[in-house]
């Protein structure tokens, strides 16, 4: 529940708002989003480049350091930091927009399990173990269907401490869930044994294939509801979408007068990152076939993260409203050309395994993203 703010935290707050408004009314910024809009509508336009998922705990220090104590504002807090550190230490091409985002809160019942199984290491990414909860065709109905649910007091609670808060600095813009990872495998893998299921592919086909469809009928109930509550919001704009960077584009709505959108106006997303040495057809028939019930309701879609697609263009050509594609650094470029990733954006990602040696070797960091920009020329990619 969002409370009152302090006074400490509040002037905090404040003064971190009125940096964001300083970079956020850049003319730069409004120039960086044409260019993430021309990319997506597969316009010739320079590389783009897009940094996610940092290190922050790694990172801290006196500009990225919270005093917020209150939980939702600590959230808040860390954002704002966050965005200003980019802006300074490598502005990029991210776009800083002047405004407060507060979203509306909701809450799912989820599918009825959770991974259960020790955390393996220390510290805030560690190695996971998990215990399988499906192992056989009599273990899929344990899987539910979700219940949704919308809070609208304390949505007006928070909306209302936040216009009190940036009053007269930064506007406050109601939103929903501007957008949803969807990877049924993802999730899959922490509640059976993935070398058993990976045998069961050939061995009980019948079975993986019910329990696919059965978690996805669940997320698309979810989907339905959340559709329905109002909870979906525009995506096109400084979101990110997918595994990749911004959703800018003139072929879906920037901004939602009514707070809420369908999904046919809004980018969605898919990936089977454990599929990565699955055949093509097992992938179509384990995985894609099944996740094409969710992709295909959307307007935009992009596919793909870790995993290399170059030998599987023939079953993606199969995604209608497929835009984006996720080129990891086990995706052979010139081979996945040869059969049409062309035809879309490519979300290049250089190995960051560089980043974990000694010394950062600057000049083979350059030779690889130059290497990759060779083999992708002519073809609309971000970085």
């Amino acid at each position: 529940m969002a409370t009152m703010a302090v006074a400490t935290e509040r002037e905090v707050l404040r003064k971190l708002g009125e940096a964001v408004a300083g970079i956020g009314n850049l003319p730069v910024q409004k120039e960086k989003a044409e260019l993430w809009r021309r990319l997506n509508d597969k316009e010739q336009v320079r590389p783009l480049v897009y940094i996610n998922e940092e290190p922050w705990p790694e990172l801290e220090c006196a500009e990225t350091k919270c005093v917020c104590e209150e939980p939702f504002l600590k959230t808040l807090e860390q954002s704002l930091r966050q965005t200003i550190y980019r802006w300074h230490h490598y502005p990029l091409d991210y776009v800083v927009r002047p405004e407060i985002v507060c979203h509306k809160v909701w809450d799912s019942t989820g599918i009825g399990l959770s991974q259960r199984g020790e955390n393996i290491g220390h510290g805030t990414v560690t190695s996971q173990h998990f215990t399988p909860q499906i192992t056989g065709p009599e273990d899929i109905g344990k899987i539910q269907t979700p219940t949704v649910t919308f809070d609208a007091e304390e949505t007006a609670r928070r909306l209302a401490l936040l216009e009190d808060i940036f009053a007269g600095i930064l506007p406050v813009r109601l939103s929903g869930v501007c957008g949803l990872w969807f990877t049924p495998w993802d999730n899959l893998i922490r509640l059976v044994n993935i070398e058993d299921i990976m045998v069961d592919m050939i061995d009980r086909p019948e079975f993986v294939d019910a329990l696919v469809s059965r978690y996805v009928d669940a997320k698309l109930s979810e989907l339905d509801q959340m559709e329905t509550l109002g909870l979906l919001d525009a995506n096109a704009s400084n979101c990110r979408v997918g595994s990749g960077g911004y959703g800018y584009t003139n072929e879906l709505p920037k901004e939602s007068s009514a707070g809420s959108l369908g999904c046919e106006k809004l980018w969605g997303c898919g990936n089977a990152q454990i599929f990565s040495e699955v055949s093509p057809d097992m992938h179509w028939e384990f995985s894609l076939k099944h996740e094409l019930r969710w992709l295909e309701r959307w307007g935009l879609s992009y596919y793909g993260c870790c995993e290399p697609l170059h030998l599987k263009m023939a079953i993606l050509k199969k995604i209608p409203n497929l835009r984006k594609l996720s080129v990891s650094p086990w995706f052979d470029i010139p081979k996945g050309l040869s059969l049409g990733a062309g035809e879309y954006v490519l979300s290049v990602k250089p190995n960051p395994a560089i980043f974990a040696e000694d010394a950062l070797d600057e000049t083979r960091a350059r030779h690889e993203i130059r290497r990759l920009l060779e083999q992708a020329r002519g073809c609309q990619v971000e970085l």
